[in-house]
């Protein structure tokens, strides 16, 4: 009986780590998109307390509700690497937090390497080595981060007009993908994962 459990686990094992064989280069991808996705996190979370220094209440409103989407990447890409028998620490990072402006300039330059250079990259790569599971968290953490950008330009345009009440006060998160919505009433069904709007994450305050 002994033997024959051991040699379950043997299987188990080995057909775990043939699964995911040649799948190496993905691998290192979501640790490295992983400790991205959990250090823009808090660095958003920062932003968003220095926003709120200032007097400036929506964009501290909109950079909590980043936060929040880029930690859902995190955990996302966290479980995937889990299914494929990988861990993964996070490294906290040294956030450096200037005036707002210059935060949303850092934060729009970061968004777009990301959506341009960053998890295009890593999609091609997934695709190559049939990792689909990755596929979809980066693609996820990608259209997200497409929306951010047009958001944090949005904010930073108003504030140049010297309009920061121009920026929306309402947003929302799904909890799935992290998709973020800037308006008072989202879409009823997320149209990057399909989850219902009753389980959106409101930011309003």
């Amino acid at each position: 009986m002994k033997k024959h459990i051991q040699l379950g686990i043997f299987l188990m094992l080995t057909t775990g780590f043939l699964s995911f064989a040649g799948s190496e280069k993905t691998i290192e991808n979501l640790k490295s998109a992983y400790n991205g996705e959990y250090n823009v996190s808090i660095k958003y979370a920062a932003y968003a307390d220095q926003a709120r220094k200032e007097g400036l209440t929506n964009i501290a409103i909109m950079f909590s509700a980043t936060s929040k989407a880029e930690a859902i990447h995190a955990e996302n890409h966290k479980k995937v690497l889990s299914r494929m028998g990988q861990t993964v620490i996070p490294i906290k990072p040294a956030v450096t937090v200037k005036k707002t402006t210059e935060n949303l300039q850092d934060a729009i330059s970061g968004e777009t390497d990301e959506m341009t250079s960053i998890y295009p990259r890593f999609i091609a790569t997934a695709k190559s080595e049939s990792a689909m599971d990755a596929v979809k968290s980066f693609r996820w953490a990608m259209e997200t981060e497409k929306k951010h950008n047009i958001i944090y330009q949005n904010a930073l345009n108003a504030l140049k007009n010297n309009k920061p009440n121009d920026v929306p006060k309402v947003y929302w998160v799904c909890p799935k993908c992290g998709n973020t919505y800037d308006v008072s009433k989202p879409e009823t069904t997320c149209s990057f994962c399909g989850t219902k709007s009753a389980s959106y994450v409101r930011f309003d305050k």
